[in-house]
């Protein structure tokens, strides 16, 4: 339990009862606090039990108080703020501005350098104003209010038994051998609608499933498309951390594909997929809502993007490029035996 400062009431109480001769482990008592609390307390502010004075107890500790702040670093009105501000205006980030105060040499500005955190700190302590205004404006995302900081800790709930993307067999990784595929959803207007997107990592082959819902229910019965691929197109899949993939042993046991979990926060471990989105959204943009979209209609735009050449496959389309993999594949297998 953490300690709490005597109240201004509980001072009150205090002064009466030293003068009334009561002892202090009677007081503590009384207050329902330890006896060290109020030995300290009159040990602190007065000479004897006899000088205890419980307002001038409590001013004392207003001017401790005051004495233990830290002055703050950025003030506005002064030249290290104005300095910032500029900075600021010129559409340079906190942490930019941080890096350059280092290697300043300005005389009157010797100790000028302040940390990122200190600038955002400064920004959003402004009062509700024209200022505070501006200097939101100008930051990369113009939030009116920080967003919490998690210390990496990801507090959403656990998906349950889940195995981690550091487990994935490396093959994965080197985009050789196809059936290895990555999934995530693209929601609707006001989040109302989704639609499953997969990518396969040898030839970019994409596919599209309607959603009923971003529940994992929906994710079960969406997730069954993959089986109308082959077996030997049906390896592993990449997802992040969405609640919908609650049920991935299920879809495991329905398609036979091995499920493995991004880390939170890391769009960049599932790069193809989200290349592949932001495709998606030159047809279903964003604000759409996307249960006016019929299974067909996903499967037409889905045949536009396999049809699609690719820079990265010699300008060859996914189509091509799977059905290659797919070949060169099955004449390995066959050389095997």
């Amino acid at each position: 339990m953490s300690y709490c400062e005597l109240t201004m009431t509980e001072r009150s109480t205090l002064q009466v009862a030293l003068a009334q001769q009561m002892s202090f482990r009677a007081i503590a008592k009384l207050l329902k606090r330890a006896p060290s609390t109020i030995s300290s307390e009159v040990r602190r502010h007065a000479r004897t039990r006899q000088h205890y004075q419980a307002n001038k107890a409590q001013d004392n500790r207003h001017y401790r108080r005051l004495l233990c702040r830290p002055k703050r670093k950025l003030l506005p009105g002064k030249e290290r703020f104005e300095l910032i501000t500029h900075m600021l205006k010129k559409y340079l980030s906190p942490e930019q501005i941080a890096g350059q105060l280092k290697t300043m040499d300005i005389p009157s500005l010797r100790d000028a350098y302040v940390c990122k955190e200190t600038i955002y700190t400064a920004i959003y302590a402004l009062p509700v104003g024209q200022l505070r205004h501006e200097l939101i404006h100008c930051l990369r995302h113009g939030r009116s209010q920080r967003k919490p900081r998690t210390g990496g800790v990801d507090r959403r709930g656990q998906i349950p038994e889940r195995v981690s993307i550091h487990l994935r067999p490396p093959e994965v990784h080197k985009r050789v051998i196809p059936g290895h595929w990555e999934g995530d959803l693209i929601k609707g207007k006001n989040n109302a609608s989704a639609v499953g997107t997969l990518v396969e990592l040898t030839s970019g082959y994409v596919m599209l499933v309607k959603m009923n819902g971003a529940t994992a229910t929906a994710a079960v019965e969406g997730c069954a498309a993959l089986n109308r691929m082959p077996l030997s197109l049906r390896k592993t899949m990449t997802y992040d951390q969405g609640k919908e993939m609650a049920r991935h042993a299920e879809i495991t046991q329905n398609t036979g594909v091995g499920i493995y979990f991004c880390d939170p926060h890391s769009p960049w471990q599932r790069g193809a997929n989200e290349n592949i989105n932001g495709l998606i959204r030159q047809y279903l943009p964003k604000g759409t809502d996307l249960s006016v979209y019929s299974q067909a209609e996903l499967d037409e735009i889905a045949l536009s993007l396999n049809m699609r050449p690719r820079k990265r496959f010699g300008f060859k389309c996914p189509i091509e490029r799977l059905t290659k993999v797919m070949l060169a594949t099955e004449n390995k297998k066959a050389a095997t035996h």
